[in-house]
């Protein structure tokens, strides 16, 4: 189709602004909306590093509305939402149509499921690998521990990498517990990425798998 390989930040940035939000957050899930101008700079520099989107395979763990999954897909890859939330899976089901900038011309390559993503099923976690996962976990301020728990399903999933956003006060706990207990085996500041965010990046990991942890909000 249409589909050109290199599309601006502010071109990307513009297309989710576009995305709708949640109607009616709920708050023991956690839900907020990843804002445009944090979700285009993620997916921008993903982009920009590695072999980029296109004909890469995405899982977005947790998609809410799809700001993440629909960018990624946007910019060329084959992706999957999974939430446990109909609610925003309808939204996001729309935002599909909605952002897609070339209309009717190219549906964008996303499908949503619904499913826990702390209770997949043997069946599904076995199936399910893709070149990399994206995540806005919930920040674990309602249910302890939950961000980790999503970290730990990533790294079952993705066979090149993980990019996960946390609350800047858990990032340095966040990158000792990815060292330790998930097997990542290096950390480092990413420049080209550090510049529009303050990011940890971790890479060299088994099997060859990068982590990117955000430091989003105040902490």
């Amino acid at each position: 189709g249409g589909r050109c390989e290199a599309m601006k930040l502010k071109d990307l940035q513009s297309l989710l602004e576009d995305c709708k939000p949640f109607e009616d957050p709920k708050v023991e899930l956690e839900q907020y909306t990843t804002r445009p101008h944090i979700a285009s700079h993620i997916l921008h520099a993903i982009d920009n590093s590695y072999e980029g989107f296109v004909g890469t395979t995405v899982v977005d763990l947790g998609c809410g509305c799809g700001a993440l999954g629909v960018g990624a897909a946007i910019l060329g890859a084959h992706v999957l939402g999974i939430d446990i939330d109909e609610d925003a899976l309808a939204i996001a089901q729309e935002n599909r149509e909605e952002m897609n900038p070339w209309g009717e011309d190219e549906a964008l390559s996303i499908d949503f499921v619904r499913a826990n993503v702390l209770e997949l099923s043997p069946g599904m976690r076995d199936r399910l690998k893709a070149d990399v996962v994206i995540t806005n976990p919930p920040f674990g301020t309602r249910a302890k521990g939950v961000d980790m728990e999503f970290l730990r399903v990533a790294s079952g999933i993705a066979t090149s990498a993980v990019y996960s956003l946390h609350k800047t006060s858990t990032r340095s706990y966040i990158q000792r517990h990815a060292l330790k207990t998930l097997g990542f085996k290096k950390a480092q500041v990413s420049e080209s990425l550090s510049r529009a965010l303050p990011l940890l990046f971790a890479s060299d990991s088994p099997p060859d798998r990068p982590l990117v942890i955000s430091g989003v909000g105040a902490g």
